[in-house]
């Protein structure tokens, strides 16, 4: 009499070759021989890839890599290691699969204990072995490192699962994609657990701060885990250098100031506020900061907060109002600072050309809340990083000589002729 229901091992050899569907000849020898490479490294006579063999290949620390080593075994049991059909199944599911299948396996991988309940602390947990895996092997990037930065990425996460035995409320399935839309440098680090390490994985690369010897880290409202958020905005995968271009502290809380640094400095920056009430957040502007009378920009462009949440948010294409320059224009309808989105007067982002005050309201450019705690606010520390790839080579095309206020000197008397200059120089 058959059997009605296919043998575990008759399961496991169907998924098997399920999976090997989803590579090339080429791809399959290519992992055979790094399963074969890894397994002779291991104590199992060449029958499976032990664990410390795959936690130190792929480098992902605590117990984000424990977790991920039990998922890549789950398939055999895991009693001896993991075997090429445990790695092919895996890599197939994480790598091929379709997006509820991608995004469930990281969802498993994140519930760090396997009770199959994703609770704060088990958030807490990745977040530590984030910090353990990339920002250990990256010491030299850049000081003024604290933990407040990784309380900021937590607090943007919502829990609204009842689970059962479980006093507090966990995070479903729709809440993790939602956090992981607001951290996409996270969503990029746990979507590359399994990619070789010596490819440049997408989320564990960590932009390199350039600043003054002189200046204390204490001052800089940007650390090296802020900079790892924020450029899992960027569309780039390569690793990228900023430069410090301007800071309120040191250069003065001067539009005109700010304007010089930065016109001469690089195209792509990051201007980060930290406002009287301890707020900071800012936005990614993908073109120059250059004069204009209307909106400007590319899709490029985003808004982010720093502190007490973390969150990037993109821009959706409801309009293209994403970037906003303004000097001295004498029009109501153009107010003088600069901005991200919204409409004027009533911005995504805003800081009047005083530097002195600004506003944030809720923006469906970005569709982004508030990035204050009041919609208006007053600016403590107003800081702006320029952004260069590294590897980007130094000869930058010919720009148009001077900065926006010398040109601005050069059109002068064709804006009189429109009625938008000022009377008075």
């Amino acid at each position: 009499m058959g059997n009605s229901q296919a043998s575990p091992a008759s399961a496991s050899s169907s998924r098997f070759v399920m999976a090997s569907r989803a590579f090339s000849k080429q791809e399959l020898d290519s992992l055979r021989a790094l399963y074969t490479s890894l397994a002779a490294q291991s104590q199992t006579s060449r029958r499976a890839i032990s664990r410390p063999v795959f936690l130190e290949y792929y480098g992902v620390r605590g117990p984000l890599g424990e977790r991920l080593f039990q998922l890549v075994s789950k398939e055999s049991g895991g009693s001896d290691g993991i075997t090429f059909e445990d790695l092919i199944i895996s890599k197939a599911t994480y790598g091929r699969g379709t997006r509820d299948e991608v995004d469930e396996f990281i969802y498993q991988i994140c519930d760090v204990t396997g009770d199959g309940v994703l609770t704060r602390s088990d958030l807490e947990s990745v977040l530590a072995s984030i910090h353990e895996t990339v920002f250990a092997e990256n010491k030299g990037v850049g000081d003024g490192s604290n933990d407040r930065t990784f309380e900021a990425l937590l607090n943007s996460a919502v829990f609204s699962k009842d689970a059962e035995g479980v006093s507090e409320k966990a995070m479903s399935l729709s809440d993790f994609r939602n956090w992981c839309t607001l951290l996409p440098s996270l969503r990029k680090f746990l979507g590359n657990l399994l990619m070789p390490p010596d490819s440049g994985r997408p989320g564990f690369e960590v932009p390199l701060l350039h600043y003054p010897e002189n200046i204390s880290t204490d001052l800089l409202l940007l650390n090296k885990e802020y900079a790892w958020h924020i450029g899992g905005g960027f569309s780039q995968h390569e690793v990228q250098e900023w430069n410090l271009l301007y800071h309120s502290s040191l250069h003065g809380q001067s539009f005109n100031t700010f304007l010089g640094k930065v016109t001469n400095g690089d195209a792509q920056t990051v201007l980060i506020v930290k406002d009287t009430e301890g707020s900071v957040y800012g936005g990614y502007a993908s073109q120059p900061w250059e004069r204009h009378s209307d909106f400007y920009g590319d899709m490029k462009t985003f808004l982010f907060k720093l502190y007490p949440q973390a969150s990037i948010f993109r821009p959706t294409g409801a309009n293209k109002n994403l970037q906003w320059c303004a000097i001295n224009f004498s029009s109501e309808n153009i107010p003088n600072g600069i901005g991200f989105g919204g409409q004027p007067h009533h911005f995504g982002l805003f800081l009047s050309a005083n530097f002195d005050h600004g506003h944030s309201f809720t923006c469906s450019t970005f569709t982004s809340p508030p990035l204050s705690k009041t919609n208006r606010f007053r600016p403590e520390v107003i800081e702006c990083w320029g952004i260069q790839m590294r590897g980007a080579q130094d000869e930058k095309p010919e720009l148009v000589k001077g900065t926006v206020l010398e040109r601005f000197k050069e059109d002068r008397n064709m804006l009189k002729l429109v009625g938008l200059a000022n009377s008075s120089d």
